[in-house]
Formats: C-alpha cells, sequence, structure tokens
C-alpha cells in the first residue's frame, strides 16, 4: 500500500502535465475518474489549486523578455502595495518571499527597455515598493 495519499498522487500528476485529462490521472495517480474529479472539485474550492499554466521557455520568446523582480515594501504600506502590484497587467505572477526581499513578482514585457520601464515607472511608482531588484531569466533548464 502507498504513503502517498490520493490527493497528493493526483496533484503530482496535475504539477507535471496540468492539461493531463481525468483519465489519465486517474490512471497515473491508480485512481477512479470520479474519484479525480471529486478532489479536483475539492482542492479548487479550497484554494489549493488556483490555476492551470503553461511553462514558458523565456529564450524561445523572441517578443517578450521575462525577468523576476524581488520588491522590498514598507511595512506599514504592504497590504495596499500588494493590492495594487496584483493589478499591473505586466505582472504575471507575485509571491512572498522570506528571502533578501519581500514580495517576488513574474514581470513580462516587450523587450529589455519596456521591461526596464515597467520596473522603474509601474512597480517603483506603487506606493510603499522602496526597492525592485531583476533579474533577467535567459533560458528554461528544466
Amino acid at each position: 500500500m502507498s504513503t502517498v495519499s490520493t490527493e497528493e498522487r493526483i496533484l503530482s500528476v496535475l504539477e507535471e502535465d496540468a492539461q493531463a485529462s481525468c483519465a489519465e490521472i486517474a490512471d497515473r495517480a491508480d485512481v477512479s475518474k470520479p474519484t479525480v474529479r471529486k478532489y479536483i472539485d475539492r482542492l479548487e474550492e479550497k484554494g489549493v489549486i488556483v490555476g492551470y499554466s503553461a511553462e514558458i521557455d523565456p529564450k524561445k520568446l523572441s517578443s517578450q523578455s521575462i525577468a523576476m523582480v524581488g520588491m522590498d515594501v514598507d511595512s506599514g504600506q504592504y497590504v495596499g502595495a500588494t493590492r495594487e502590484l496584483k493589478e499591473l497587467d505586466e505582472v504575471q505572477a507575485l509571491y512572498t518571499s522570506s528571502g533578501d526581499h519581500m514580495l517576488m513578482a513574474e514581470v513580462r514585457a516587450g523587450d529589455g527597455d519596456e521591461l526596464g520601464n515597467v520596473i522603474s515607472e509601474k512597480l517603483l511608482g506603487v506606493d510603499g515598493v522602496t526597492a525592485a531588484h531583476p533579474s533577467f531569466l535567459q533560458e528554461r533548464l528544466k
């Protein structure tokens, strides 16, 4: 008997392939299709599964530049700043962080110059954001 829970097996399949059908997930997780549907519905309702996405190799996108931007935020303005950052179209994902910066954002723009403008004008223009440190993504390795 596996010590890995049904939920963990289903999530593992979804993490590997967010486009897998219920039948494929059921086969790979060794459960029935109705069980897969029940668990996925419950995980979506609980907010464990927050969306499905494609993984992009930034080097193959000739029309876009992508950066992970570490941001420092004034603690008194943290809630308002995160709300405003989440509304920016260029911010694809926003994470809290326990590392060097309070927030990490995946930011996309047409090219490096445009990305620089997004960082200097939009991100640093948000009340409470005190610093933004970009790392430009070059090539996806895994």
